[in-house]
């Protein structure tokens, strides 16, 4: 920091550093309008002058550094993410493309280094979160103003910021993996402004009107909420149903629905398909489920070519069983193959049946066809730069062997599928639509409860001979359910291959 910067900051600054901090903190955009009336844009980070400190914390973020701690992920670094060697199954790395990629990095075009010099500093973009009107271009590798798209003069941008907002956050976080809603898969542009209640009950205005902050909640610029694919943990705060709807919701805990609750996380039920179209947008909002680098496509749109992208619309979700913890794949690492699917994963919930740390979730599952190094399984950083400029599959990778991890260009590879799984949390139906009953335990199943680890430790005959003889009348599943459980307090694991030690019940007969 500079002596010049610092006495700015503390002689004519000072009161607009508080009430910056109050406006962050929800004060109200008439107060930012009032402190802000006369301030004009120049070509320079003019929030400085003023909020400093405030930029030193973006500056260590998730959001700047593209990396940070990963109490979530159970293998790699104590540091990973974009900027350090996180592999996905979108655009694969961002090494070889920082200048396609930065587009929607929190600065100006310069990568992000661990000091926060002055010119680390003056590289933050505070109005990329901070005003919905300000829209930005890249020009020579440097992040301007296009003004050419803008309904507001830049002075008017300084002088009406205002907290992040669904439009600000949903600019990055919603085109994602190069279009609208194809990364997330429950997280597009319609949720800015949509007023279909039954796309989602939570953000369309003719529901509870969430921003993003509601749920999301800030600290020193630090801001909480981890999918199952992500690597970086930017606020160690939960980002969970219970701090609005109590833990066990509004089904009570004796409730069958509420007993459900401890297992089940309040998505599997509540959001029944994904990637479903708002009612009141003419795009779709379809999600990528299939991404192939051996087929270039030429993309007019971007003007650029992209590999063959596979989309669908209201998808099931895939279940499994999540403690919170995830396993996630790191530049350099041996790829390990999922039995069960056949391909290679790039992340994966941890958790299982029987882990009491464990709810099922319902999960975006997603494949891709990407490179991979023959020998020692290590998936390749294909140079996306040159794929995009190119079409040419084969340069693309040779680049990535060459000039992203210093390989010969010689090294055999392959074409692998590798998959990802990703967390859904948005797009909540409204209460009437959520999974009945029957549709889980009933013949029309949402999902597989035995491949999920409901199954019986034996066959039938034999599992219901240890207490009597077969029924000619076998019950239907809530009365045999109502019958051992509730009546007799019998632990599943006298049956099943699980237990469900939290309930108290009877482990012997």
């Amino acid at each position: 920091m500079t002596t010049d910067r610092r006495t700015i900051f503390t002689t004519l600054g000072m009161h607009l550093t508080v009430l910056g901090t109050l406006l962050l903190a929800g004060a109200s955009q008439a107060a930012a309008a009032t402190e802000h009336a006369a301030l004009r844009y120049e070509d320079r980070n003019i929030c400085l002058d003023c909020h400093w400190d405030q930029a030193v914390a973006v500056h260590g973020s998730v959001h700047y550094q593209w990396q940070g701690a990963t109490p979530g992920v159970v293998n790699g670094a104590p540091m990973q993410g974009k900027a350090a060697g996180a592999i996905n199954a979108y655009c694969i790395n961002i090494l070889g493309n920082w200048t396609g990629c930065s587009a929607c990095h929190v600065g100006k075009g310069a990568p992000p280094e661990e000091t926060p010099t002055e010119a680390q500093l003056e590289n933050i973009d505070c109005l990329v979160c901070h005003q919905r009107g300000y829209k930005r271009i890249k020009v020579n590798g440097t992040m301007v103003p296009d003004t050419a798209h803008m309904t507001m003069t830049l002075d008017e941008a300084v002088q009406t910021v205002h907290r992040p907002d669904r439009a600000t956050c949903l600019q990055c976080h919603a085109k994602g993996g190069g279009g609208d809603n194809f990364k997330r898969g429950d997280l597009a542009l319609a949720h800015t402004a949509t007023t279909d209640r039954g796309f989602d009950v939570h953000m369309a205005t003719t529901g509870a009107d969430l921003d993003c902050l509601s749920c999301h909640v800030t600290q020193d610029h630090r801001i909480a909420g981890r999918g199952s694919d992500l690597h970086p943990t930017d606020l160690a705060q939960p980002v969970a149903c219970a701090n609005c709807h109590g833990t066990s919701g509004p089904h009570g805990r004796t409730s069958a629905i509420g007993k459900h609750t401890a297992r089940v996380a309040c998505q599997t039920c509540h959001i029944r398909a994904y990637a479903r179209n708002a009612a009141d947008t003419p795009a779709t909002e379809a999600t990528e489920i299939d991404r192939d680098w051996t087929r270039p496509e030429w993309n007019a749109t971007l003007g650029r070519w992209e590999p063959a992208i596979t989309l669908a619309n209201d998808s099931t979700p895939v279940y499994a069983f999540w403690n919170g913890m995830s396993t996630a794949y790191n530049l350099g690492e041996t790829a390990l193959l999922n039995p069960r699917t056949g391909a290679y994963s790039i992340s994966r919930p941890r958790g299982g049946i029987n882990n009491r740390a464990s709810q099922l979730f319902p999960f975006k599952y997603k494949n891709a066809f990407q490179p991979m190094i023959t020998e020692g399984r290590k998936l390749i950083p294909l140079n996306t730069a040159v794929y995009f400029k190119t079409g040419n599959t084969a340069d693309a990778v040779v680049s990535g062997l060459v000039d992203n991890i210093g390989l010969t260009g010689s090294e055999p590879y392959e074409f692998v599928v590798t998959e990802e799984f990703q967390a859904l949390n948005h797009e909540v139906a409204p209460a009437g639509e959520a999974l009945t009953c029957t549709q889980c335990h009933g013949t029309s199943q949402q999902m597989s409860l035995r491949a999920l680890g409901y199954r019986l430790k034996g066959p039938a005959s034999t599992v219901c001979t240890q207490c009597h003889r077969p029924k000619d009348d076998p019950l239907s599943f809530t009365d045999l359910h109502k019958k051992h459980v509730t009546d007799k307090r019998y632990d599943c694991s006298l049956c099943h291959k699980f237990s469900r030690p939290e309930r108290g019940l009877r482990t012997s007969r």
